[in-house]
């Protein structure tokens, strides 16, 4: 998980690391309302699993409530994601300083995460933004990583953290949304088109996929 705010950005190694950033008291379990202007990057792996044809942009799963490396959790119902679809902007390794790499369309909601199309400028006028496509398309780059604004966190009781959650994303909103090397949850993935169209919440695919931290 890396913390940026207006002084800079770091990366912190555990949910403790973030509740004592936040100004969170670990030891007590409930929702937590967060105070402040902070963007959290938390890193999500994709798998393609098919070709996509030219136009129909990647179909890819954002973020998931699955339980990442750090323990967290980042609850679907909780996103609000309005303002950016005023600006849906795909970004290269969060740099604001370089144009966008592409665009995002036709976010939705579920049970199981956050969902849209990705689509990669074309190379007309956007060498660099076309051929980050062409590696997403090949396999060589494997991840994305979506930027985010905590507005309710909870730290969850004793019986619910048995699993490992130390920390619930309750209500956030949607920062930005980038392509880079950073995997960390396993279940935030690009999809096929084919499934996109026959996926349901009952059949829903958990791939196998994990990959390491790479510090930005």
């Amino acid at each position: 998980m890396i913390i940026r705010t207006k002084g800079g950005e770091y990366q912190a190694a555990s949910a403790s690391v973030l509740l004592d950033f936040l100004g969170v008291r670990k030891e007590t379990a409930g929702l937590v309302k967060v105070a402040g202007d902070v963007e959290l990057i938390a890193s999500v792996p994709f798998k393609l699993s098919a070709d996509v044809e030219a136009g129909q942009g990647f179909p890819w799963t954002l973020s998931t409530f699955d339980l990442d490396r750090y323990g967290e959790r980042i609850d679907p119902q909780g996103w609000d994601f309005k303002r950016f679809m005023d600006n849906p902007v795909l970004e290269w390794a969060h740099c604001y300083h370089i144009p966008a790499i592409g665009k995002i369309e036709g976010l939705t909601i579920d049970e199981n995460g956050m969902h849209g199309l990705v689509f990669f400028n074309d190379k007309a006028f956007d060498p660099f933004g076309w051929s980050i496509g062409e590696r997403v398309k090949a396999g060589v780059i494997r991840a994305g990583s979506v930027g985010f604004r905590p507005i309710e966190i909870e730290i969850p009781d004793r019986e619910t953290a048995k699993d490992g959650t130390s920390l619930i994303f309750r209500k956030q909103e949607l920062l930005e949304f980038s392509i880079c090397n950073v995997p960390a949850n396993p279940f935030a993935l690009a999809k096929s088109a084919e499934t996109a169209k026959t996926e349901t919440t009952q059949d829903f695919v958990r791939p196998s996929f994990w990959g390491g931290l790479i510090n930005l």
